[in-house]
């Protein structure tokens, strides 16, 4: 959950966005590096009353600036591919749920279940209790087991929205006459916040998603009772 003047990304709560992180910070320290020795040249080149007559051409400097920014390069790819594959790959998911997003609320179907899926609506600010975050909490959460390969079916009924959740790792494309599908894993039980990152109309704001992390016993008797209720 993020929290006010905060600077880096929310905690991670699965696999995938621990890897985000951990690229994240690799990334930025090689831009650190390198803006710190051009800032570096930089002053140096103004502030020197030095000159050198060979400097002018070397075909040793020439060589190196060029082959350095190509194993810059390369050192910041292979960790990126690394995860796109990660992003895309999916192994036999434990539980599959279909996102429908609409104006301006989320439908959940639960694939795996006969009949089990529900509309989560944003609860309005006057009937919030204390305690739940305005704009972000919804009637009806979408609950996952941890530590369970999920599979998201995501696609749209009317215009395109995106289903994000930031402390997963995961933001796709809510496309009309498309499924989109990606894929997480939950590391802990906890409550976790998106919303649509779409511009999806007047209410796009107003469309929230809420995942709660639960062991999988309890998962059951949560599928049990809706089934029941239903």
């Amino acid at each position: 959950m993020a929290h006010p003047s905060q600077l880096g990304f929310q905690d991670a709560a699965s696999p995938l966005m621990e890897e985000l992180l951990h690229f994240h910070d690799h990334a930025l320290m090689v831009v650190f590096l390198i803006s710190t020795f051009v800032l570096y040249i930089i002053v140096a080149m103004i502030s020197t009353k030095l000159t050198n007559k060979f400097i002018l051409d070397s075909q040793e400097i020439e060589i190196i600036w060029t082959i350095l920014p190509a194993a810059i390069l390369i050192l910041i790819a292979l960790p990126s591919l690394r995860i796109l594959y990660l992003m895309d790959e999916i192994n036999d998911p434990h539980l599959t749920i279909k996102a429908v997003g609409h104006q301006w609320y989320w439908t959940y179907e639960y694939t795996d279940y006969a009949d089990l899926g529900f509309d989560s609506y944003m609860i309005p600010t006057q009937d919030l209790t204390p305690g739940q975050f305005r704009l972000l909490e919804v009637d009806h959460r979408m609950a996952v087991p941890t530590e369970s390969p999920i599979r998201m079916l995501i696609t749209a009924e009317d215009v395109l929205h995106s289903w994000a959740v930031p402390a997963l790792g995961v933001k796709m494309d809510a496309v009309p006459g498309r499924l989109n599908q990606a894929t997480f894993i939950l590391a802990r039980p906890g409550v976790f916040y998106g919303q649509c990152s779409e511009i999806c109309g007047a209410n796009h704001s107003f469309m929230p998603i809420v995942i709660e992390a639960i062991p999988f016993e309890n998962f059951e008797s949560w599928s049990s009772m809706l089934l029941l209720d239903s």
